[in-house]
């Protein structure tokens, strides 16, 4: 019998999607928008200590060998020739570090993820030196001085880690987010690797002025960066290089595709939702969540806790799109502690399950600030606490609490964001991991009192960095024309309690955040590694 013909499809685009909890590669049609393929690896978090999250720099570029092998396995299944990828996007968790040597290509140190919390000294020294009349670093970022972004990360690895200093002093360190790590060794490392970031990804450092759009020379100085170990700075959509992995002969197969899309995870979720005009935002339920609503052309700076940062830009001679931005730490990471820690649930998908039997939280609130509190409160000192316990609590009521968590976090946010536009939401598109749970789209659309939109299609991500990488100029296999973005089928979860009853439960849990501020007094000990 011939060979099965192969499928013809016309272009495809490939998407790195490197998350906090996993990483995946996913391959979609560039002319319907449709999801082909794809494969998904769990990545290890560690906690050498209280408070430190570190992940290991060559498990997550490994598992992204994985996942572009398997997915090109798999679409040979499908008869899809994978010659037919024409670009590669990539798009990642934020603000977590990595400083490498470009000499070996070797990690110095562990990445240090965007939740990590070794940093409080740091940010507590630093911030004494910050003049009160002019914050300078809160008007050139977009952001308050907070453990949660790049620059203190660097700064303690400078501090602490005597590999780091090393390699400075001797100019064979490289900085990166995790974007500039995957570019810097698919495009060939240490043969030739391109050392870059796009503008989403250096707009979450701190050391990037967001006006300008270039690193900051008084930023660098103030937290004592060496500004050549810094990636140079490109659009988020344009071919930084072309794909060079000589040592996987099946990942190989990708081998001359350019890499041509770049956005922080956050940003390419807002691509992918398609939230392209001002006033358009969405809510990605991941590890943590993070409401991101279009402001156009403007910063617009908040005064209710919010961050302004970086959109998009979509093309080296486009323009620059800002975002106003909620951020909580903990969303998704809360039913992974239900499993991992207290062994309530077996699977993340469980947790379901136990929520619909009993409805209801009774009465029971749980804080996840397991890294403190993020937006609006930016309080570095909460933990997590769980309160309103009777002896009737069960584990069904906990982990309503924990997914009633999340919708509260985003309540609050919502509610900030709605005071800084001044034109409250009328929907809210959601995407990410969590919204295939129907208890938590319903909760959230009964606590926000409004209705939640959600596409049938949940890799918003991936979507948005296929999009970008597809769209680039010397690529130009997807069109972001809006006549041409295909309709996505949508799913809405309409409120269904009383507005009354859900002013009760959302006032309830701002007294339980109340009780879980201030927790912690005294810092403990963070020099020295373990």
């Amino acid at each position: 019998m011939a060979a099965a013909k192969k499928a013809v499809l016309g272009p495809l685009v490939g998407a790195v999607d490197q998350g906090t909890s996993s990483t995946r590669f996913l391959v979609f049609n560039s002319k319907t928008a449709e999801l082909l393929s794809h494969h998904q690896v769990e990545i290890k978090q560690e906690f050498p200590r209280e408070g430190w999250v570190e992940q290991d720099p060559k498990e997550i570029l490994q598992s992204v060998y994985e996942c572009i092998e398997k997915t090109c396995e798999k679409l040979g299944q499908l008869n899809i020739d994978i010659s037919n990828i024409k670009a590669i996007g990539v798009s990642n968790q934020r603000e977590t570090t990595v400083v490498w040597d470009k000499v070996t290509g070797e990690p110095l140190y562990n990445a240090v993820v965007w939740l990590d919390l070794r940093t409080q000294s740091t940010v507590e020294n630093l911030s004494k030196r910050i003049p009160g009349n002019n914050n300078f670093v809160k008007s050139k970022t977009g952001l308050p001085l907070s453990t949660y972004f790049s620059a203190v990360k660097l700064r303690w690895l400078l501090d602490n880690v005597k590999k780091v200093q090393e390699a400075v002093e001797e100019n064979r360190a490289l900085f990166g987010t995790i974007d500039s790590w995957l570019i810097w060794s698919l495009t060939g490392g240490i043969h030739g690797g391109v050392h870059c970031t796009d503008v989403t990804n250096a707009s979450r450092t701190m050391l990037f002025n967001i006006h300008s759009l270039e690193w900051d020379k008084e930023l660098c100085e103030f937290f004592g960066i060496p500004m050549e170990i810094l990636p140079n700075v490109r659009s988020s959509s344009e071919i930084y290089g072309l794909m060079k992995i000589s040592h996987s002969l099946k990942a190989g197969a990708l081998e001359g595709v350019p890499i041509s899309g770049c956005l922080g995870d956050q940003s390419a979720a807002l691509v992918g939702q398609m939230c392209f005009q001002d006033g358009q935002a969405k809510n990605t339920y991941g590890t943590g969540c993070f409401l991101l609503c279009n402001t156009g052309h403007k910063c617009v700076f908040s005064e209710h806790g919010l961050l302004t940062t970086i959109a998009y830009k979509l093309g080296r001679d486009k323009p620059v799109y800002y975002a106003l931005e909620g951020s909580v730490a903990i969303a998704g990471a809360v039913i992974r502690w239900l499993r991992d820690n207290l062994g309530i649930i077996k699977s993340s998908e469980e947790i379901e399950k136990l929520a619909k039997e009993v409805g209801t939280s009774y009465g029971c609130y749980f804080v996840p600030a397991f890294s403190g509190l993020y937006a609006p409160y930016w309080e570095p000192s909460a933990r997590g606490i769980i309160c309103g316990l009777t002896q009737f609590t069960n584990k069904c009521h906990i982990a309503f609490a924990a997914l009633e968590a999340v919708c509260f976090q985003t309540r609050e946010i919502l509610d900030a964001m709605n005071r800084d536009c001044g034109i409250p939401l009328s929907h809210l598109q959601v995407d990410g991991g969590m919204t295939s749970n129907k208890i938590l789209m319903q909760l959230q659309a009964d606590i926000l009192y409004i209705p939640v939109v959600k596409p049938s299609m949940p890799e918003t991500t991936a979507l948005g960095a296929a999009m970008a990488a597809g769209a680039a100029e010397g690529v130009g296999v997807w069109s972001l024309e809006p006549e041409d973005l295909s309709a996505v089928t949508m799913e809405r979860f309409e409120p269904q309690i009383n507005a009354e009853e859900s002013e009760i439960r959302y006032s309830t849990w701002k007294k339980a955040v109340m009780k879980s501020i201030g927790w912690v007094t005294t810092q403990s000990p963070e020099s020295g590694i373990p």
